[in-house]
This record gives structure tokens, sequence and C-alpha cells, in this order.
């Protein structure tokens, strides 16, 4: 048996590289939610691969699972603390379904600001931070609640040739305006495959994924869409 494992409220499975980034609320003896916890792998980029993640009859972990998870240590990479190395010798267990009902208990209260905003792609929304700027941020992982979600399908290179699609969510968190890349893969698959448009989700909850540097920016992502 492993020597240390975590014991968490599976709240993202979402699409990373050639595999998956795996987050969740740590659940306490006491029954209530504890610190966020991302088991990443010692891969460069941390990425998870099925093989690692799936449970002991290959199954693959779903969102809302409770998930025993073997860890080695504690790994935080700059403002991504939540990062705890797992160990890949054991598999992940799964110890129930956390109900939807409960998630109202596990977001973040008081509601945070999704980080920093003010700078935005040519596609998107407040939905990037200055590498810079990151020196001043402790956390990457963000449970909220939404009123409206509205998913877009579109092709943000098609004017230059490239007809790869992309399904992003707008939405609004305390009176500011986002537009961040899905990366939820039951959703990104759902929507590529209903085409170009715009769809109406309504009231969900979202969890909102910093990621690590890319040419001097972090996205923001939306990991998971929980309706």
């Amino acid at each position: 048996m492993p020597h240390s494992s975590k014991l968490i409220v599976c709240l993202a499975n979402s699409r990373k590289l050639a595999g998956r980034c795996v987050a969740g609320r740590e659940w306490t003896d006491a029954g209530t939610p504890g610190e966020w916890i991302r088991p990443i792998s010692d891969r460069k980029n941390g990425e998870v691969s099925a093989r690692e993640r799936q449970y002991q009859g290959g199954a693959e972990p779903r969102v809302l699972d409770v998930i025993n998870i073997p860890t080695l240590k504690r790994l935080p990479q700059g403002f991504q603390t939540e990062n705890w190395l797992f160990d890949p010798n054991y598999y992940w267990q799964k110890y129930g379904t956390f109900p939807l009902s409960g998630l109202a208990r596990i977001v973040d209260s008081p509601a945070r600001p999704l980080w920093i905003d003010g700078h935005s792609t040519l596609q998107g929304t407040n939905d990037r931070v200055s590498e810079e700027d990151t020196s001043s941020l402790s956390n990457s992982l963000s449970l909220i609640r939404v009123d409206q979600l509205t998913l877009s399908v579109f092709a943000p290179g098609e004017a230059f040739g490239n007809f790869t699609r992309r399904v992003q969510g707008m939405f609004s968190h305390l009176g500011v305006s986002y537009a961040l890349r899905v990366t939820d893969p039951r959703y990104e698959r759902t929507y590529l495959a209903r085409g170009y448009g715009r769809y109406a989700i309504g009231r969900c909850f979202l969890t909102i994924s910093l990621g690590e540097p890319y040419d001097g920016w972090c996205y923001k992502l939306i990991a998971a869409i929980i309706k």
C-alpha cells in the first residue's frame, strides 16, 4: 500500500496535451471540503496518462467521483500550489459519488475574482494573465456557480485557412465578463459534434483552472462544466 494518499471530490478531468489534468477538493474525515488537490505526474507538464488515472477495473474517473489517490509529496510549481506528485505504482480508487446537490457547499466562499483581469486574446475575454503578474498569485483552481453559461463553437483561424474548431464558454462572474476556452472533454466532444453556433447552457457550476506559462502568458480555462 502507498505511504500516503489524498481523498478528493473530483471537480475536473480535463484535456491536457496527450493526457489529462485531474483536480478536486480534498474531503476530510469530518466530512467537509479541504484544500484543492491537483495530482500530477513527473513528466515536464505533469499531465496524467490514461493508465495512471484509471481504476483497477479500467474505468475512467468522472467528475463528482470521490477518489482516493496515492501520493508521494507536495510539489507546488509557482502559483500552482495545489500540485501533488502521485504514486504511479498504485491504482486510484473510487469511494463513491458526491451528490450534485452538495456542490453549493464547496464553491469558493466568499466568491473570489478569477485572479487578474484585463488581458484578453483576440477571441477571448479576460482569458489570460501575464506570467510576470502571476508572482502575486497563490492558487490556480476555482469552483464557481454562474447563472448563465453560453457555449460558442467556432474556428478562430478560419480567416487564415485553419478550420480547426474550438469550444468557448461565455459567462459573468462578480460583474466581470469572461470568454474562456473549454477543456472539459465531455462538453467539448458533444458541442464540436453539433457544429458552429452558440448554445445556451444556463445555470451551472464551473471549475476554472489557470494553466502553466506559455509564451509569457497563463490562460484561464473551463476545466469542467457541472450542470
